[in-house]
């Protein structure tokens, strides 16, 4: 049998969580960062093979406190998206403050201070913008006493982190353990919602489900 050829990394090294977005001919990726400063990596591309950084998402100490974050705590899986001509940013920092989010009109530029989403307990938020403008934030919820586990949705105010009602339980992935790191998706009459399950070891998994509405 042939052997296939070797993959190459697109991005090299400590390169954990990425997540991309687009804005017309630009693509951009960001990772997460811990409990590293500046955080979340930028990286740059036009042909979804050559990629630069570019910078970091998060350059002042009002954006990133990170005052006694430990090995892996800091910044968790973030989401960048393009919408009506901002850029979007938003993760956590289990270390200080829970999930928020940031905007900029030049990715390459300053970024705005963190407007934090009080309302939520859990990890790994995703941004979504169904085709009538309306923005609905997704995050998991696993391992918190008390909530049942998976992947919620509420609609979100952006300007300043307001839920605008209650949130719902989705999902709850296949029976994979920590249903995290949740990505709505709509293609023609679907919705897609791509999650992780299985953990950070062997029973590592991607999982997705659709639906006909959101």
């Amino acid at each position: 049998m042939p052997k296939s050829p070797a993959s190459a990394p697109l991005i090299p090294g400590f390169s954990p969580d990425p997540t991309i977005c687009r804005a017309g001919d630009d693509y951009y990726v960001a990772l997460s960062s811990f409990e590293y400063f500046p955080g979340v990596p930028l990286y740059h591309s036009r042909t979804l093979k050559d990629w630069q950084q570019v910078g970091h998402v998060l350059t002042r100490p009002e954006q990133l406190p990170l005052d006694g974050a430990g090995i892996s705590e800091g910044i968790f899986a973030p989401t960048l998206r393009f919408y009506d001509g901002w850029f979007y940013l938003i993760t956590t920092n289990i270390t200080h403050g829970g999930n928020f989010l940031v905007k900029s009109r030049d990715p390459l530029g300053a970024w705005s201070d963190p407007v934090f989403i009080q309302e939520i307990q859990g990890i790994d938020p995703d941004l979504f913008w169904d085709v009538d403008g309306t923005a609905y934030l997704h995050w998991s919820v696993a391992g918190i006493p008390g909530e049942v586990t998976g992947i919620y949705q509420a609609k979100i105010d952006l300007d300043t982190g307001g839920l605008l009602g209650e949130p719902r339980l989705l999902w709850a992935g296949t029976g994979g353990t920590y249903p995290e790191g949740p990505h709505m998706f709509r293609r023609g009459d679907w919705y897609y919602l791509c999650i992780a399950e299985g953990g950070t070891d062997w029973g590592h998994m991607q999982t997705v489900a659709r639906a006909p509405g959101i």
